[in-house]
């Protein structure tokens, strides 16, 4: 069987998935219903306190039993979410969307990944994990910036609540290719099967030998978690600059189109460059950015969001190709679901500070907190990744 196929229905899952107008003025939809910075940050905690509960969870199910499973209960998921979110009115309603869509991307984060390589690898072509990865990451970008496009002019001639009726229907599209994806069969180095209480242990030794795949994925978890601040809060952010919501669609189509070029080339950056260096130079460009957008509250703060954009692109696929090139089939949506795992771990933590100095400072104090906790790591890993990451 030509497993290719797999990669680009894929593709196709990812780029239906993220056809989600309603995002473009979600969070102004959030606040019309009443919803305070303090509470959207309580419902991010809710989403990544459940992830850790169904991370790992997940990731044995999907290992053991079905990968492709795990992709339609997300995108099922995804459908009740959006259902949700037209009708939803009290804080309780907003907290069981972050609930589900904590459970559905759990059980895709692990499951994703590992369809990808394992449909390469019975190919051939394990190699070009990182470049597809890119590809995938590259769909899902493409698809916010139409939906963003679209989205912003639905919003202001139709309203709010058209752009999640037309959502929906991207989700349900990408609800029927994942029923018609192929679980790859899996080349495993291990012979016997692997006990389910014995995935956690293996897991955690894998880390515990490995601490330079430990802090290469750490770096992963800082920068996603600060990112996932300006995914979350650019609308808020660009409303106290007075800009209108008109606007708001074009914005979001530049914030996620920036993120291309480094998606896509990073598995050529990888071969020019040490680990190091590319991940080290992230980092800084985060902490000096969101210095910046604490301090500097002007139109010129657009520039440093593009910026932390740009250099955020190339993050995903080289921390999570270091991981998958280092470890085996039978164990991958199990290992790679620690990552997304770790990830949630870090969001509570700064979350937590973020919304206490947002509720004082407004959000401008929670973009200066991100940056005290990258500009810390970014000293911790110059010093700790001298000798274990090349």
């Amino acid at each position: 069987m030509n497993y290719m196929q797999n990669v680009w229905k894929l593709y196709a899952v990812r780029f239906f998935e993220s056809l989600i107008p309603a995002y473009v003025i979600e969070r102004l939809f959030w606040e019309q219903r009443g919803m305070t910075i303090q509470m959207v940050v309580y419902t991010e905690i809710i989403y990544a306190i459940t992830i850790v509960l169904f991370e790992i969870p997940t990731g044995i199910i999907a290992d053991k039993w079905s990968r492709k499973k795990m992709m339609v209960l997300n995108a099922f998921f995804g459908c009740c979410e959006i259902c949700i979110l037209i009708f939803a009115t009290e804080f309780w309603h907003f907290a069981m969307v972050a609930f589900l869509a904590g459970v559905g991307r759990s059980a895709r984060s692990g499951s994703e990944n590992a369809i990808l390589y394992d449909s390469l690898l019975r190919n051939g072509e394990a190699q070009s994990f990182e470049k597809h990865l890119g590809r995938l990451n590259a769909c899902e970008f493409s698809a916010i910036i139409l939906a963003a496009l679209s989205g912003s002019l639905m919003a202001n001639r139709f309203g709010f609540e058209f752009n999640y009726w037309v959502s929906m229907a991207g989700m349900f599209v990408s609800l029927c290719i994942s029923l018609v994806l192929v679980e790859p069969d899996i080349k495993s180095e291990t012979v016997m099967p692997i006990p389910i209480k014995e995935y956690i242990n293996i897991s955690l030794r894998f880390f515990g030998k490995n601490p330079g795949v430990c802090l290469v994925l750490l770096s992963g978890m800082v920068t996603g978690a600060a990112l996932n601040f300006i995914d979350e809060f650019w609308q808020l952010y660009i409303n106290r600059l007075g800009i209108p919501v008109i606007y708001f669609g074009l914005f979001l189509a530049v914030l996620v189109f920036l993120r291309l070029p480094g998606s896509v080339i990073a598995y050529a950056m990888k071969n020019r460059f040490s680990y190091r260096f590319l991940l080290s130079g992230v980092v800084l460009v985060f902490a000096a950015g969101f210095l910046y957008l604490s301090v500097v509250k002007g139109y010129s703060s657009l520039v440093v969001i593009f910026l932390v954009c740009i250099v955020s692109g190339i993050m995903d696929p080289i921390a999570t190709g270091y991981l998958h090139q280092r470890i085996d089939s039978s164990m991958r949506a199990t290992i790679d679901s620690f990552q997304s795992l770790g990830l949630r771990a870090v969001l509570i933590i700064v979350g937590l500070g973020f919304g206490f100095f947002s509720s004082k400072l407004d959000i401008f104090g929670g973009y200066g907190f991100i940056s005290f906790i990258c500009g810390g790591f970014y000293i911790y890993f110059l010093v700790a990744s001298k000798d274990i990451v090349q």
